[in-house]
Order: structure tokens, then sequence, then C-alpha cells
């Protein structure tokens, strides 16, 4: 098997979450964050014969990215063999035991669609290099019953410096709260819902790739 370029982006963008990962057969791969808060799940190219898990998953990438051509032999068991056609060198990467690995065990139905708008591949990384920029530790969608924007700030500080962009209109006033750190989405544009029962929901309009994302306690509907 070979792994796409896209594949092996999205398996990059999953290290970011969780070093931890289940491979289940299909097409189909997912994972959790450690604190449950962040589930992720895309659809490659490639399909999985059989169950594996792996347990650092960088460590798995950077042994794939050795090879300039990969080929990877998944028979069935412990392990897997990644090699080259062209070279006489090849890698056996066993398998952790899956009772090791944190792994998501089912998927979410959002439960409603309070509020719903488009973050555009453009305002996510203006929105992104605010936060690293001022340092800041939330990200809020504010709606004032008109706009609603996407705000990088520090919410326990008061004279928090702050980013604001618009990125739809509503009737309704709300103060969604995230993590900064919990925003690991890959950059592109977006459908996102969030719900009141504090979950939200970002849709990848270009890839087959979306992310479940837990709000923070002191949201407010």
């Amino acid at each position: 098997m070979n792994l796409s370029s896209d594949t092996l982006s999205v398996l990059k963008n999953f290290s970011d979450i969780n070093q931890n990962l289940l491979i289940k057969p299909g097409s189909k791969v997912q994972t959790i964050s450690t604190m449950k808060n962040i589930l992720a799940e895309a659809e490659i190219p490639e399909k999985f014969n059989s169950e594996f898990a792996i347990y650092d998953l960088s460590e798995f990438l950077r042994s794939v990215e050795l090879f300039d051509s990969p080929v990877l032999n998944f028979n069935g068991g412990s392990n897997v063999t990644i090699a080259e056609e062209k070279t006489k060198q090849n890698i056996k990467y066993f398998f952790a035991d899956k009772s090791v690995v944190v792994a998501p065990t089912k998927s979410i139905n959002m439960p409603d669609k309070t509020i719903s708008f488009t973050l555009t591949k453009d305002n996510f990384g203006k929105l992104m290099k605010a936060t690293t920029t001022l340092g800041l530790p939330d990200i809020a969608v504010r709606g004032d019953g008109s706009k609603i924007k996407m705000v990088a700030t520090d919410k326990k500080n008061n004279s928090s410096n702050e980013y604001a962009i618009e990125v739809g209109e509503t009737d309704k006033k709300f103060s969604a709260y995230f993590k900064t750190e919990n925003f690991k989405m890959v950059g592109d544009d977006y459908d996102v819902a969030i719900s009141v029962q504090k979950i939200s929901h970002f849709v990848n309009r270009n890839k087959a790739i979306q992310y479940w994302i837990a709000l923070e306690p002191d949201s407010k509907f």
C-alpha cells in the first residue's frame, strides 16, 4: 500500500490531536484527544483491511518519511513492513496493543445547530496568527443580535488585548468559548455549527475531514 500525500497530511494533523491512533478496517480514520474534548474524522483514499494501533503516530510518520517512495505491507499481524522498491532497506514497525491507546468509541451526532456560519481559510489563518502574535489563550464566538464575530482574547483578563473578525450574521446574543489550544484543524474553509449543548462541529468544505470541539463550560446562550 502507498499512502497518498493527502492521507499523510491527515495523519500529521491527527498527531497534533493525539499521538495514539487506532485504525479500523475501511477508509474512515478517527482520533480523539486525551482530554476527550476534540474528535476528528476523515475519509481517505486508501482502504485498510485490518485493525491496528499505533502508540506514537509522529514516530510512525517519521519512519515513513525515511523513504522517498514508501510501500507499506500490512500482513494483518502485529507489524507493518515499510520498504522502498528501489533500495534494499526496510523497517519492520510494530503495532501497539489497542488497550493502551486512547481512541474514539463512537461518533457524535450534533444535538442542534443553534449557531451556524462559514469560516474561510483566510479568516481562520488571520485568527490563529493573532492568537500567536498576542499570546491569547481563548477564542470566543460572539453574537450581539446582529453580527457574529470570532474573537481572540484572554477571558480571565478584563484588560486583555483582543483581535476580532466578523464571520456571519445572527439575531441571537451569545458567547461561545474555546481554548485556543483546541483549535487543531487543518487550515481551510469550514462550515461551522455550534450547539447550546456546548459542542461545535467544523466541516471542511474542500476535504473529507471534520472536527467536533467541546465548548468551555462558561459559554452562554
